[in-house]
């Protein structure tokens, strides 16, 4: 069956129309058009990670910043949490794991990117949102323009400002953007007076970012002091009922950039009649590239809604926002971390703190691509087939806009083909979907895609996969017409490919010729001065481009550091030796382990031999936690799988495990 789409219509650019851009010292730029980022003049996307730094230790950070580094990741992403900072009034934290600075420059010095995401506000699952208990305590309103409150602010960002000063982009350093609080809705006035603060402070970089989401048309913002950046998790575990969700809409090609489900829990929805149109008003998308900040990694579980994410579940839901127009690819959470346990509160969001989901009181792992203890998970290789891709061919996808398919694909729909197109007009890359969490999708067979300008091949869609094939693809000196293959990479006149699962590799060429080479041959084949290389699909989950060339890992995950290759072992299980127990202590943080009313406790005293490796802990329960020498050093809420915990915590000390009975009161995928 022929697939075709709907006609292209180009859209004009831009330039100017916002009050954003820079250089720096060296006369690089970076400037925000209507359509895509540029860097020195050129289209750039850019593949964004999410790391807390205040939620990992010092020490960890060199290395795991080196394994992001490795899985794609040219920009770090990380919040500031007021109260992790300013814990009591007046007295100010920036040293050890809370140390901006270091953390700043320990990106700079592995050549990465850094967006400040410095609130005052800024959520994170962070107890009050990450204000202090004393600011909420204040007779003023909180994120709102008087005086008190903004004064508090000043007051707290001029002391951020002092920690990074001499960092930012115009002064050679690599902060390249701010986000300007978070998840805001209905006060543009607000987002303006912060920016203009943070500019009189001194604060400055070419790029302002702020959350877009949360109104049925988009937050409202002022338009152009700021860009709207969106997201999307394919779990909304702040639901509060524990029933399956229907499909989600991230599982098709759609231009909608705003997703209202996130940060749903934290707002007043109000419905304006059937359409949900906002009486006034409306983002003007067309004025903006499609950013996003927050495409979901993972998820977090709260108490009532656990969830397991398959790895093809965000795999596929950010290839399909790569397909429908995203131009800066933001994942939420990259690298898992722990919430602080602060002098008088764990610094969690909880229920008890007056907001509406429970969530563990110091895991924020959220099933990341690198989990808070470091290990590396599968969707950190599948990403980084996205963000290889973006990193080599980013300036030729980025002025390709979004087509829609012909026949729009209802969401309940599990027969029809799920496509889409980015093209220029000529030439471009067709993104086909086949996965849907929790939903099988029919077989499609003799699949013919018709792009306007070029007809591929027929093949054959099935099973779980998601890919896209290019056309007119310049390769150096030659023109692909269609290639039946995912584009990976680059290295000089050597270009990479991806079997898709599947699907047999067929490459014709604008000058008629046709080739159909087998996977997995290294030295690949020769059309004119171009060498093409088609990977295994497994050969390009353990490939890295490190020193400037493709690293095969041979089934093990590669990373770079100081110029030398190492490997990213799978983590060794040790032994975990325990005994049941009473109760050594009382607990302090024992809270989760009543949530819905009292449950049955277990004891066990736990030993290990080695601090190196990981132990395992398969107990079926409703919460864990773990203590060394009487602190809370990990816990969960169970949610179906093995919990892994580094020996290291529990290694030499007086340690112990504590679940509570499970209960039929939460949703479950297990």
């Amino acid at each position: 069956m022929k697939y075709q789409f709907k006609e292209y219509h180009k859209s004009k650019i831009k330039r100017g129309h916002l009050h954003m851009g820079g250089s720096n010292p060296s006369g690089e730029t970076i400037d925000v058009t209507s359509l895509y980022l540029e860097r020195n003049g050129k289209p750039w996307i850019g593949a964004m990670g999410e790391y807390h730094f205040s939620r990992d230790k010092r020490e960890n950070w060199h290395r795991e910043l080196c394994k992001m580094k490795a899985g794609g990741i040219g920009v770090i992403s990380t919040y500031l949490f007021w109260n992790y900072h300013e814990e009591e009034e007046g007295i100010f934290d920036f040293s050890g794991n809370q140390d901006i600075r270091a953390f700043i420059e320990e990106c700079k010095n592995l050549d990465l990117d850094l967006v400040l995401r410095f609130g005052p506000w800024s959520h994170g699952e962070a107890r009050n949102g990450g204000f202090p208990d004393w600011l909420n305590e204040k007779k003023y309103a909180l994120r709102d323009t008087n005086e008190g409150f903004m004064n508090q602010v000043k007051r707290y960002w001029t002391k951020i400002y002092e920690q990074v000063d001499g960092l930012f982009y115009d002064q050679g350093g690599n902060i390249i953007a701010i986000q300007i609080e978070n998840e805001c809705v209905d006060n543009a006035d607000y987002i303006a007076a912060l920016k203009e603060l943070a500019l009189e402070i001194g604060f400055r970089a070419p790029i302002y970012t702020a959350t877009g989401w949360n109104r049925p048309d988009g937050a409202r913002l002022p338009l152009k002091e700021v860009l709207p950046v969106f997201g999307g998790y394919v779990e909304y575990p702040w639901e509060p009922h524990t029933d399956l969700l229907p499909p989600s809409m991230h599982f098709f090609f759609q231009p909608m950039r705003n997703e209202g489900a996130v940060g749903a829990d934290l707002r007043e929805i109000t419905e304006f009649g059937d359409s949900l149109i906002p009486p006034v008003g409306r983002l003007p998308y067309e004025d903006f590239p499609f950013a996003t900040c927050e495409m979901g990694g993972g998820i977090e579980s709260t108490h009532h809604r656990r969830s397991i994410i398959d790895p093809f579940d965000v795999y596929a839901a950010s290839l399909i926002k790569l397909g429908c127009g995203n131009n800066l690819i933001g994942y939420y959470m990259y690298h898992g971390g722990q919430h602080k346990l602060g002098k008088f509160h764990a610094l969690n969001e909880d229920k008890q703190c007056g907001y509406p989901n429970d969530y563990p009181t110091i895991s924020y792992d959220f099933q990341a691509p690198i989990s808070e203890f470091g290990e590396i998970r599968e969707h950190y290789r599948l990403f980084h087939l996205l963000n290889l891709f973006v990193a080599d061919f980013g300036d030729v996808l980025a002025p390709m806009e979004y087509v829609a398919a012909k026949e729009f694909v209802e969401r309940d729909d599990c027969t029809s083909l799920r496509y889409s197109m980015r093209t220029d007009g000529k030439s471009g890359f067709v993104f086909i979907n086949h996965h849907q969490r929790h939903t099988p999708i029919a077989d499609i067979k003799d699949v013919v895609i018709d792009t306007g300008s070029a007809v591929f091949p027929p093949i054959d869609v099935c099973g779980k996969v998601c890919f896209f094939m290019p056309f007119y693809m310049k390769c150096g000196t030659e023109v692909l017409k269609t290639a039946t293959a995912q584009p990976l990479c680059k290295v000089g006149s050597t270009y990479y490919f991806i079997e898709i699962p599947g699907v047999k590799a067929r490459f014709e060429f604008d000058d008629g010729s046709v080739l159909e080479p087998h996977a997995g041959k290294i030295d690949g084949f020769k059309k004119g001065k171009v060498t093409f290389v088609l990977l295994t699909f497994d050969q390009a989950r353990y490939a890295r481009k490190l020193n400037n060339k493709l690293c095969l890992g041979d089934g093990q995950d590669l990373y770079l550091d100081q110029g030398e290759v190492k490997r990213i072992s799978p983590s060794k299980t040790v032994e975990l030796k325990r005994e049941s127990c009473e109760e050594p202590f009382a607990l302090k943080y024992d809270y989760e382990l009543s949530i819905g009313g009292q449950r049955e406790r277990s004891w066990y005293k736990l030993r290990v031999d080695t601090a190196e490796g990981f132990v395992e802990i398969p107990d079926v329960c409703d919460a864990a936690q773990v203590y060394a020498n009487g602190e809370l050093v990990a816990d969960e809420f169970y949610h179906g799988s093995i919990w892994r915990l580094p020996a290291s915590l529990i290694y030499g000390k007086e340690a112990y495990l504590v679940t509570s009975e499970m209960k039929d009161d939460f949703y479950r995928e297990f």
